[in-house]
């Protein structure tokens, strides 16, 4: 077993790679601003708090990430809909485009390397995946607590 979990280390390195070249390569959207529009655009504005907890940055990095998208024109600041003080941070229409745009080249992108597997493959695949980084969050909140 510990060779197997010494595999997948390897595996998820090798994965998180991959795709932090695919993204530079695209000329698409930062790795950190796609994921943090990316949480936004899943869940709906979120404050500061909110999101630094759902990233699990703290609050300057995530400032500093959110203040950049904001300089670019892909977030924006609203007021809280419920009528909190805490400001939400939300995409723009073209933050949502480009967004959107990235996606789809990911998306293609994956299409083209899962191509000849089965559909089953891919099922079990995204199940894995799934479960895999549900673990890495139940892993990361009880290391928090």
């Amino acid at each position: 077993m510990k060779r197997r979990i010494a595999d997948i280390e390897y595996e998820q390195m090798m994965l998180s790679r991959y795709t932090i070249a695919h993204q530079r390569h695209s000329g698409e959207l930062d790795r950190s601003v796609y994921l943090l529009m990316s949480r936004i655009d899943g869940q709906g504005p979120m404050t500061i708090a909110e999101l630094s907890h759902a990233l699990r940055l703290d609050n300057s990095t995530l400032q500093r990430q959110v203040t950049a998208a904001i300089k670019d024109g892909h977030l924006e600041r609203i007021a809280d809909p419920q009528g909190n003080v805490a400001r939400k941070i939300c995409l723009t229409a073209s933050g949502s485009e480009k967004l959107s745009d990235a996606r789809a080249l990911s998306i293609t992108a994956l299409e083209q390397i899962l191509g000849d597997w089965s559909s089953a493959d891919v099922e079990q695949f995204a199940q894995y995946l799934n479960r895999f980084n549900s673990s890495i969050e139940e892993y990361s909140e009880a290391k928090r607590a």
